[in-house]
């Protein structure tokens, strides 16, 4: 009989942490369920995953988290490969520069959205064959900003408090189920979004590193629990 595949579901599979985890678990065997707003990006990167992980099982999907309808075609989707995914990391995000007082109207709403409703509903909609199962991981993307808030950056701040709760709510619900939570909260990652910023290498994390942790919070025996990972750059927040 066929060994059924592991899967983790990662969205924002494309770019920065989310990219690294990805090819950190195909490197381990692990199959990988994800998704982008960008078809091209998905497929160049199916590609990658297909010339260094031939074996590894992947499907990849095009999905617009700022749209609620468009998060639950995803879960849909996720659900038609495997109803119980071992991993899922809740990894999409944007960030917005700007204070409370000038940002364009419904920022907040759009941020929000991305941030955390997105995580919210996908996890929902993906627990039930996780908790019958009893056993899984699931991996919230939070920020040092979920812990301080800081000028030019209020909204991004105020989801990712949010997140930071989510997480922490998941944790006490779950506890008895078999499933473990962890929020990551890293400093500053490099990513593409960091391409233009005159900084050097040293004051940026490299993701890669982050994956690392990641897998070795998931490979822990189930009687332990990584709950929160902070991590910053040696030379301290930007």
């Amino acid at each position: 009989m066929p060994t059924i595949p592991h899967y983790a579901v990662i969205t924002g599979i494309t770019k920065g942490i989310g990219r690294a985890i990805a090819l950190r678990f195909a490197r381990e065997g692990i199959g990988l369920i994800g998704c982008s707003r960008h078809k091209k990006d998905l497929d160049t990167f199916f590609n990658t995953l297909q010339e260094s992980f031939p074996d590894v099982p992947v499907h990849l999907f095009v999905a617009d988290l700022n749209k609620p309808a468009e998060v639950a075609s995803f879960s849909k989707s996720v659900l038609s490969v495997t109803k119980a995914p071992a991993i899922l990391v809740n990894n999409a995000g944007i960030f917005k520069p700007g204070s409370i007082l000038d940002e364009e109207q419904g920022i907040l709403e759009k941020t929000m959205q991305i941030n955390l409703f997105s995580a919210y509903h996908l996890t929902r909609d993906l627990l039930p064959g996780m908790i019958k199962k009893g056993e899984g991981h699931i991996f919230n993307l939070c920020s040092v900003a979920s812990l301080q808030a800081y000028p030019g950056g209020s909204t991004y701040a105020i989801t990712k408090f949010a997140m930071l709760g989510f997480s922490r709510s998941l944790r006490a619900e779950l506890m008895s189920s078999g499933i473990r939570v962890t929020a990551l909260i890293p400093g500053a990652t490099w990513s593409a979004s960091w391409a233009d910023a005159d900084l050097p290498e040293d004051r940026l994390m490299n993701a890669e590193d982050l994956a690392s942790l990641v897998w070795t919070a998931y490979t822990l025996r189930s009687a332990a629990v990584v709950e929160e990972i902070l991590i910053r750059p040696q030379l301290g927040d930007l």
